[in-house]
Formats: C-alpha cells, sequence, structure tokens
C-alpha cells in the first residue's frame, strides 16, 4: 500500500488526539510509568497552525487513512529552542510516531522516514539530520540505526533522557534501509 506524508490539517487533530492517548505512544516519549498522554502540553490545533516556518507538521497515509505524524524541524530556528538556541545550523530534526497500533512493524515507519529523509536532503543545505529517541527505547535505537543514523550522545531535554542520533549526509544512503 503506498504510503503519503502531507501537510497536517485541523481536521486530523481528533487523530493526533487519539494517538496521544495511545500505550505504544506514550511509552515511546516518556519513561514516567503514570504518564496517560504523550504530549501532555501539546494543544494539536495550535501546533499544527502555528506559523513558525521552522516546524511542520505531516501525518502519514495509506490508502488515505491517517496512521502516523512526524515533526519536522529547523532545530536552530525553530521557536520554542527545544535544541537549544546554540544548536548548530544547516540541521533537521525529525520526530516520528504511529499512531495506530495496528500499523507497527509493517515497514510503514521506515517509509515515512525514508520520504522525510529525502526531502530534507533536496535541500543542499542540510548537513544532517538529527531525532532524539529516549534512552531506553532501544527498538528506537535500532530503528534509526538502520536508517543509517549513530548515536552521538545523550543528552536531557527537560525531564526526559534521550539518546541522540545523526544521519550525516555524507553517510545516507538513499535506498539502504531495511523494512
Amino acid at each position: 500500500m503506498p504510503l503519503i506524508l502531507r501537510p497536517a490539517m485541523p481536521a486530523d487533530v481528533p487523530h493526533l488526539e487519539k494517538w496521544d492517548r495511545e500505550p505504544h505512544v506514550i511509552a515511546a516519549t516518556s519513561d514516567d510509568p503514570e504518564a496517560d498522554i504523550a504530549f501532555d502540553d501539546a494543544e494539536w490545533l495550535e501546533e499544527i497552525s502555528n506559523d513558525d516556518p521552522a516546524s511542520a507538521y505531516f501525518i502519514a497515509e495509506v490508502d488515505g487513512r491517517p496512521i502516523g505524524a512526524m515533526q519536522v524541524i529547523d532545530p536552530a530556528r525553530e521557536r520554542t529552542q527545544y535544541w537549544d538556541s546554540d544548536c548548530a545550523t544547516n540541521l533537521c530534526a525529525m520526530d516520528i510516531w504511529i499512531g495506530d497500533a495496528a500499523c507497527l512493524s509493517q515497514g510503514y515507519g521506515t517509509n515515512m522516514m525514508s520520504i522525510a529523509i529525502d526531502r530534507a536532503f533536496a535541500d543542499p543545505r542540510v548537513e544532517a539530520i538529527i531525532i532524539a529517541p529516549l534512552n531506553s527505547n532501544t527498538d528506537a535505537h535500532r530503528f534509526y540505526q538502520r536508517l543509517g543514523f549513530r548515536p552521538i550522545g545523550r543528552r536531557l531535554f527537560e525531564d526526559d533522557d534521550c539518546l541522540v542520533h545523526r544521519l550525516d549526509r555524507a553517510h545516507w544512503r538513499f535506498g539502504a534501509t531495511d523494512a
């Protein structure tokens, strides 16, 4: 089934709100065993409607059915400065989640990342892509490493202990990912 990655729209808010409460999404975004929401500070309509040119949300669809989401940012320019104001320029940061649990382990995450990586490296200014899964999320580490990302170090983002991964343009191999 072909997957598309399109800009998020207000009509997607109910999906994002539902996925926010899915146990597998919560587990991927928090080490807190009491957490009952993945992105507790997200006001989804505001998030996807923001006018920040350095941040964009995308929805993955299979046969017109939303199955997951991505955020793609310029970490040096993005308003919230999640990656800190001293983040290097010419980077792209990504966050990905499959919202529909029935769509896990189907290759959709690999497809989503492949599309997003191709789009990021289509911009000749982008030198590398960074991503920060929880340090405890070893499944995510294996997934990103299969795509060519390399761990570069641990970092705290608020209370989240993450293992930052980086894919340099020089190490990017289009089509060399495992499904």
